[in-house]
């Protein structure tokens, strides 16, 4: 080589190794290249070095081809944030990103929406991600006018949009971890675009082309690349025999607050859809800034609170992270959906796949474990041949290590949970580190639970005196029941106030981000519009229908009213009402309470938050027991990663700090769940007599509290616990939030619906567990 210069000679070293050196998937093998410039007599002038990989980018129809696989892409975007110095990053920041990222098995990023600092991409190549790295190009918002053509057609600005692509390229493309180059973000289509892509094409055909501009599927972008298209939308691009190219989400699933709804319906489709090659979730981390608050404590501050105009809020809020890192609970959804070892069991048969395509299971570790009912029965290794790359395992599931467990057991609900981790440690991750979890039911011998009232022939006292019902058996348990609420106003057991007030139907829940998306057509305008923020539960009767030594019986009819400010619209106006709702309380000596409800609901009402019940228990009450979907929070459709089985928790704990407070600290298909103090009193619920598993949550913060702060910090605990028991709750959708995105099976139709649940008071002595499977 002859160059006439150090600088010369460092760009034609580096020009040298360009293009075809990236990194190799599975564990990345980098190699330092060293190349040093001598002089004629052999003394060295001048010596560069950088880490190389071997590697092929191609094309196969359909597909995106990694040393001839097809790679998934489980990937998310990232912008350059750090809770405290903003767009200046630091790079243990950056190192904790890859950590979580690759611990969460994540495997793929994009720049979004610039190319990035230089040491994020060596540390890309150094933890083996793939990468698109995209240009500082983009013109959201612009319109066309009369005067003024849209840039990209205009040929001033072609050789700008130029510079910064051949910027990005001459600059990164001795990088590892790129095997897309990204013509920008949102800035439209037109013949400049046309102009960066031949350019690009002709100075570096070894990798893709990204553009999602002009509809995603211009001349100019190798990838299909839409953002935020439908489920049904991508399967159908992915099915047209006229595309060959593949389909890659550039941006999917909008993590704005609690959301990430109907994740795996998407998963379920790329995993199932030749063509469809993975995605890119919306995005990594909360984009807010620490800010000293008027209590003198640090508190997360978004759009606006700096005093600055015109600013978008809280739109820079759509992260799977919180500003310092640390997780929303969608984030298990991810991690579940993405990890690389999926279980399933079909027709009697335990079916164990690797999804990697580099990687066998030589590396991890297979354990077992088995729940009944939420106790566990057994665990132990499981013991498995290495699966190689894309290839299975099956047992036939009789045949496996649980088996005498499982013949022991005559549990009503029994879960296998197959859990796969490290066997060493790595770049990211400490032996132990679970990669995949996966719970499978099993068939079990009983299939059905006797739930059976605990005694229906023990006596007990009631008054009635004024509005007053009083119900009670000797000093173990008292329920107060207002005839005027229709409620019940107290329930003491052994003295111990357990509920303050309830139980009221609820239809309302406290709008998360997306119940906001799309201005007036969005839910929350729908659901204001017909008033059901305003709902007041009038009295139409109450009457004690049956009273004898061992069982009374309370009729009750809601009619649900719009109110006009304080007050209703007007009792007797009975075309305003909204909902008729009849409740029936049975109460038996045991202390055991069945609440049946009929909710009959006005039919031109839009899709309904929730379907159930609330009630206030004493702020005593703050441990939780459940047998249900957990630990971590979850609903109806982002509950794949939550495995079903018997949890505990502090009512604090169950709070989720959104930044922007809304419906949160929801728990699905809760079976059985209890309330207790320090010691042990307290209150059981379940949903009865064929009625299926609840959505349920319980925080000290109201839901009127949760819709009115704009900060958590801004809460205000109230001094009872507010508990939801929902018999339908709406879906959280997440596809994006900006219009109503929630899935048709997720929603809660304006529709009669009936249900059961039954309330019995506990003590320290009393077990859940035994409640439920009618053993008490």
């Amino acid at each position: 080589m002859i160059c006439s210069d150090r600088n010369s000679f460092a760009l034609s070293v580096f020009s040298l190794i360009s293009y075809n050196i990236i990194c190799l998937v599975g564990q990345p093998n980098l190699y330092t290249l060293v190349v040093t410039l001598k002089d004629a007599s052999g003394s060295v002038i001048d010596c560069e070095a950088c880490q190389v990989g071997i590697r092929e980018i191609s094309k196969a129809p359909k597909q995106l081809l990694v040393n001839g696989h097809p790679v998934i892409i489980r990937g998310v975007n990232r912008h350059e944030h750090h809770p405290s110095l903003g767009k200046t990053n630091l790079e243990s920041c950056m190192v904790k990103d890859l950590v979580l990222m690759k611990q969460n098995n994540i495997n793929a990023v994009r720049n979004s929406h610039y190319p990035q600092h230089q040491r994020w991409y060596e540390l890309c190549d150094l933890f083996g991600m793939y990468m698109i790295d995209e240009a500082n190009i983009e013109t959201h918002g612009f319109h066309d006018s009369a005067n003024v053509k849209h840039p990209t057609e205009e040929p001033s600005w072609a050789s700008c949009m130029l510079d910064r692509v051949i910027g990005m390229v001459e600059r990164d493309k001795n990088h590892t971890c790129i095997i897309s180059w990204s013509l920008g973000n949102e800035s439209a289509y037109g013949p400049n675009h046309a102009a960066l892509a031949g350019w690009v094409r002709g100075k570096d055909a070894s990798r893709f082309l990204h553009y999602e501009g002009g509809g995603a599927r211009t001349s100019s972008t190798d990838i299909v690349c839409p953002m935020y298209m439908r489920v049904w939308d991508i399967v159908k691009i992915a099915e047209d025999p006229t595309e060959t190219r593949p389909l890659i989400l550039c941006e999917y699933s909008h993590a704005m607050g609690n959301s990430n709804g109907s994740l795996h319906e998407y998963w379920e489709a790329i995993d199932a859809t030749f063509g469809l090659q993975g995605g890119f979730i919306w995005e990594w981390v909360d984009q807010g800034l620490l800010k000293e608050g008027v209590d003198g404590k640090k508190h997360w501050a978004y759009g606006g609170d700096f005093g600055d105009t015109p600013n978008d809020l809280n739109f820079c809020l759509n992260g799977l992270l919180w500003p310092d890192r640390s997780p929303h609970p969608a984030l298990h959804e991810v991690k579940f959906l993405y990890q690389p070892i999926k279980v399933s069991f079909i027709e009697g048969i335990l079916k164990i796949r690797n999804v990697y395509f580099f990687d066998t299971t030589e590396a991890f570790d297979f354990n077992w474990i088995l729940h009944g009912d939420g106790h566990e029965l057994g665990s132990g290794i499981l013991p498995l041949p290495i699966i190689e790359p894309q290839r299975s395992e099956e047992i036939n599931w009789e045949s496996g290590p649980w088996y005498s467990s499982w013949t022991s057991s005559d549990a009503v609900e029994i879960y296998l949970t197959v859990i796969v981790k490290l066997l060493h440690s790595t770049r990211w991750a400490e032996p132990g580190h679970v990669i995949s979890s996966t719970q499978v039911q099993l068939p079990t011998r009983q299939q059905t639970v006797p739930r059976t009232i605990r005694r229906t022939d023990i006596t007990f006292l009631c008054e009635v005196v004024d509005n007053t019902i009083t119900i009670s058996q000797q000093d173990l348990w008292e329920i107060k029941f207002n005839k005027h609420a229709g409620a019940i106003e107290s329930w003491k057991v052994e003295g111990v106030t357990v509920m303050q007030e309830g139980v009221i139907p609820c239809f309302w829940r406290a709008p998360t981000d997306n119940d906001k998306g799309g201005a007036n057509a969005s839910y929350f305008s729908k659901w204001t519009a017909a008033n059901l923020d305003k709902l007041f539960f009038l009295t139409d009767s109450c009457s004690v229908q049956t009273m004898t030594n061992h069982l009374v019986e309370i009729a009750v009819v809601f009619l649900a009213l719009p109110k006009c400010g304080d007050k209703i619209s007007s009792e007797l106006e009975k075309s305003n009402v909204l909902f008729r709702v009849d409740m029936l309380y049975s109460v038996y000596g045991s202390g055991d309470v069945v609440l049946e409800c009929n909710v009959k609901p006005s039919s031109n009402l839009p899709p309904l938050p929730r379907v159930g019940v609330e009630f206030h228990l004493d702020k005593s009450m703050e441990q939780i027991r459940w047998f249900g979907r957990g630990p971590f929070e979850c609903y109806p459709d982002r509950k794949a990663a939550a495995h079903v089985g018997l949890y505990e928790q502090n009512v604090d704990d169950m709070h989720v700090p959104y930044i922007v407070p809304g419906e949160c600290s929801g728990r699905a298909d809760v079976r059985w769940l209890t309330f207790q103090n320090k010691d042990g009193y307290g209150l059981y619920a379940s949903m009865y007599g064929g009625s299926p598993a609840m959505q349920i949550n319980a925080s000290y913060y109201s839901t009127a509290e949760l819709q009115r702060a704009t900060h958590n910090e801004e809460l205000r605990k109230g001094e009872s616990i507010e508990v939801h028991l929902d018999h339908k709750h709406m879906g959280l959708g997440g596809d994006d939030s900006w219009s109503p995105c929630v899935h048709e099976n997720y929603l809660v139709p304006a529709v009669p619906y009936s249900f059961s649940i039954r309330f019995c008071p506990v003590t320290g002595s009393t077990s859940g567990y035994k409640i439920y499977n009618g053993q008490l």
